[in-house]
Parts: structure tokens; C-alpha cells; sequence
């Protein structure tokens, strides 16, 4: 017996030893632009560099049931520039792309099965029924959601396109990067906003309002898990004061919401500038009935960092993605 606790100790360490490190670089695709961020290996999150650049008009067309990428000459230059200004020329980074270019859904399991293979398997014949396209050509992914009175689970599944997938990998690769983390910019931007210490209490409900290029997106987070996401075309301030409404009325009504202790904006198309922001949130605050905040991550500066051109809100979403990445190899845990 002692000698099975040491050889599952030695694996235990042995597997940590061969963790990769998380990544430094995280670059985002957006509609409109592309952006870099580049953080220190050590601990806190000291900024090394930041670059962005604006992709022409009609170059990416982020949605989830046709290809993204029209102009992949302009991508592809565009994200070149951004590798080029960060410190080093990365080859390796984190990758943040639109809401808009997968299908998320929470679904509600009574009995979560022991093994992998047959959870893996039950999301994907319930994700089959609502799925816009083939759940064989799908990229799914998962994690936990919160505990349900009855004793199960619910998660938050994600499906994408898998040539989609390849799409964004492929651009980075032409580039002369290797995308080993994929994810979502509201994913990214609610895990900014948990791994930076903007919510001080995990019991208590928050929501995150995201307006990006051509899109808006909404989602609700109760004792650090996620119970609601929204995700809408952009046609205006008023669909997104409809979703806002929409989303505040189903909270209350459906999820025994209480009212939000925070409520957090973040403006992420390029051609936002600071007074559209402050503008938006006064609309929202109004809608709402209480104040409106910017994510505000305390994002310490590396000396000789480049990234004071760039807006806060762009450079949210790839740090909130390098945080939760080095928390994960830290702990050794699942990331969303």
C-alpha cells in the first residue's frame, strides 16, 4: 500500500513537471481589427507590449454556420504586423475570436455519467437537436456550470464549426503563430473579470454587457459560474437596449434573480473611442437603474512596455484568456 502512495505521488508531480507552460501572447480576431498582448512569465500580470491593428471592411464575417475569413491576404497581413510590434515576434499564443462565430447553450443534466466518454456523448446527441449545423462537422467543448437543486449539473457548451476552427488556426499559422488555445471573447472577458479581482464576493450575481463589431453579447455570472449568455447582432442601440431588457426580465422571472451587485461594459470595436463609451454606459445605467462599469483590470505596465496606444477594452479579452490559461497550469484544473 505505502509503495502505491509513492509511485501516485511521483505521478502526480511527474505530470505537473510535464505540463506546458500557459502562453504570454494572446491575439484576438475581431471583425474589425486584430489585436496582441503579450504579459511577462512571472507572477501578476505586467503588460510587455500590446499592438492592434484595423482589418478593412467585409475581411472577417465572424458567424457560425459559413466561412469567416473572405480576405485572408488582409487577415493574415494584419495579424503579421501585430506578431511583428510584440516583444519577441511570439510563434506561440492564446487565441480569442467572435461570439458570433460558435453557438453557445446551458444545458441542465439530472445525472452528470462517471466517465468521459459518455459525457461527451450525451452533450452531443442533446446539442444535436438545437445545433444550426451537423454535430458531426462540430468542434464541442464544455465545462461546469452550477449545481442544481435536484442534485444534477448544468454546462455550458459550446459548438463550432470545425472548418471554422481551421479557418482561425490556419490564418495564424500563415502568419507564423501556432494557436494552441481557442476561445471566445465574452468567455475571455467574464474570465478577466473573476481572475483580475473585479468581484470581490463570489456570492453574489453579475452581468457583463460586450458591444463588438457587428455584434452584442450578454452574460449573467452567479458564485463564479455562468447562468446566462445572449449573443445578438448589432443593429443599433436599440436591439441592444431590447437584449439588455429581454435578458433583465428573464433573469428575474426564470433564474430568481435579485438584482445585480455589478454590472460590468465593455466596448471592444475599434472605432470606439471614449466618449461613445461613456455614452453607452449612461444608456445602460439608465435602462438598468444602477452604475455601469468598466471591467478595469489593474494591469501593471512591464518597463519599456508598448501597449499605452492601445484602449483598455481592446486588450481586455486577451488578457482576461493569458490569466485564466496561467491559472489553469497553475492549478492543474480544466479551463472553460
Amino acid at each position: 500500500m505505502s509503495l502505491r502512495i509513492l509511485t501516485m505521488a511521483a505521478l502526480t508531480r511527474l505530470r505537473r513537471l510535464l505540463v506546458p507552460s500557459a502562453p504570454t501572447t494572446s491575439i484576438e480576431i475581431a471583425a474589425d481589427r486584430v489585436t496582441g498582448l503579450t504579459i511577462g512569465s512571472g507572477p501578476g500580470r505586467a503588460v510587455r507590449g500590446a499592438a492592434t491593428e484595423v482589418l478593412p471592411d467585409g475581411a472577417l464575417l465572424p458567424t457560425a454556420n459559413a466561412p469567416n475569413v473572405t480576405d485572408r491576404t488582409a487577415v493574415i497581413e494584419a495579424l503579421g504586423q501585430v506578431l511583428k510590434r510584440l516583444p519577441g515576434t511570439p510563434t506561440r499564443v492564446a487565441l480569442v475570436i467572435p461570439d458570433s462565430a460558435a453557438k453557445v447553450s446551458l444545458m441542465a443534466f439530472e445525472q452528470i455519467p462517471a466517465r468521459a466518454a459518455d459525457l461527451d456523448q450525451l452533450v452531443r446527441w442533446q446539442a444535436r437537436k438545437t445545433a444550426p449545423f451537423r454535430i458531426e462537422d462540430a468542434q464541442v467543448s464544455y465545462s461546469y456550470g452550477l449545481r442544481l437543486e435536484s442534485g444534477g449539473r448544468e454546462l455550458v457548451v459550446s459548438l463550432m464549426r470545425r472548418d471554422i476552427v481551421e479557418e482561425y488556426e490556419a490564418v495564424c499559422a500563415d502568419a507564423g503563430a501556432h494557436a494552441g488555445v481557442v476561445d471566445l471573447a465574452s468567455f475571455s472577458l467574464v474570465n478577466a473579470v473573476l481572475a483580475g479581482g473585479a468581484v470581490d464576493d463570489a456570492d453574489v450575481d453579475w452581468l457583463l454587457v460586450h458591444v463588438a463589431h457587428g455584434y452584442c453579447t450578454v452574460a449573467i455570472v452567479r458564485n463564479g459560474q455562468l447562468i446566462l449568455f445572449r449573443n445578438r447582432p448589432a443593429e443599433g442601440d436599440g436591439n441592444l437596449a431590447d437584449l439588455v431588457h429581454q435578458t433583465t426580465m428573464y433573469y428575474e422571472d426564470r433564474l430568481a434573480g435579485g438584482g445585480f451587485n455589478r454590472v460590468f461594459l465593455a466596448a471592444s470595436a475599434a472605432n470606439t473611442v471614449a466618449a461613445d463609451a461613456a455614452v453607452l454606459r449612461h444608456s445602460l445605467e439608465t435602462r438598468l437603474g444602477t452604475a455601469v462599469e468598466a471591467i478595469g483590470l489593474r494591469v501593471e505596465r512591464a518597463d519599456g512596455d508598448s501597449a499605452g496606444a492601445v484602449l483598455p477594452d481592446l486588450m481586455t479579452a486577451p488578457l482576461g484568456l493569458l490569466l485564466r490559461e496561467r491559472m489553469t497550469t497553475e492549478t492543474g484544473g480544466s479551463s472553460l
